[in-house]
């Protein structure tokens, strides 16, 4: 019988194909140092370019590599969702695929779960985090008007950034959550720890290093922009209100 591996490592990618391979590539010569056993996710979201021909490239590099290639784009939330229910570790990281935040970070995270955190999620906003690299101002200032939104409309009180794409969980709260997450873009990460939170898992926020990288898909309006992001807000708002969330574990 095979053993579960004790991390698994879940990178949602779509237009990665320049820069996939360095982030596996750092990915495992960190986690070959260790003395666990892991697996290595690479969700493609149905990319019109090459990513996941490269991703597969680095399977004699990457130990347990494993390439899931979606033919069509359904958007990030959907992916990290897939990869989440894919995943067989006994805990389940995802991280961005541009390596905004390092995962030597993971260093910080574990500690955690032996305090009897079940989630564990990455600020840019509370004490100890650094932004080495900002995004354009623009971009910064929507950001903000979210996250208080966010705040506000989902009583999320305690976490100014929701939206950091470094969170790892055990994998109870991660089957539990993500059979239940229907939000398909950008405002999975919300509906992600609210969901955590209503189902009674205890979540830790962490401070994280983080570094802009270009080439993000992130705008105004279209399926990935500000907008939908906000209509995703309020239609996880009325989920909730309606028990549409199922949520008795």
């Amino acid at each position: 019988m095979e053993t579960r591996p004790y991390l698994s490592v879940i990178i949602p990618s779509y237009k990665e194909g320049k820069r996939i391979g360095e982030n596996l590539v750092e990915i495992e010569k960190y986690l070959s140092s260790k003395d666990y056993t892991y697996e290595v996710l690479v969700v493609v979201d149905g990319s019109p370019d090459n990513t996941a021909e490269v991703a597969r490239s680095f399977s004699s590099q990457v130990k347990n590599l494993r390439v899931i290639a979606n033919p069509e784009n359904h958007g990030k939330g959907y992916v990290v969702r897939q990869g989440l229910l894919e995943a067989n570790g006994e805990y389940r990281l995802f991280l961005d695929a541009d390596g905004s935040t390092s995962i030597t970070h993971l260093d910080s995270f574990f500690p955690e779960f032996k305090n009897g955190f079940d989630l564990v999620i990455g600020s840019r906003d509370i004490a100890g985090a650094f932004v080495q690299v900002h995004q354009p101002k623009y971009r910064e200032i929507m950001g903000d008007m979210g996250n208080w939104l966010i705040r506000i409309v989902l009583g999320l009180w305690r976490y100014p950034d929701t939206q950091c794409g470094f969170k790892m969980l055990n994998a109870k709260a991660a089957e539990e959550i993500a059979k239940r997450m229907v939000v398909d873009r950008f405002g999975f990460d919300f509906e992600l720890i609210i969901l955590a939170k209503k189902l009674g898992f205890k979540i830790k926020q962490m401070p994280v290093r983080w570094l802009n990288e270009e080439g993000s898909t992130v705008s105004l309006t279209g399926p990935n922009g500000f907008i939908q992001v906000l209509i995703d807000l309020f239609k996880t708002r009325l989920r909730l209100w309606g028990g549409k969330y199922h949520l008795k574990k």
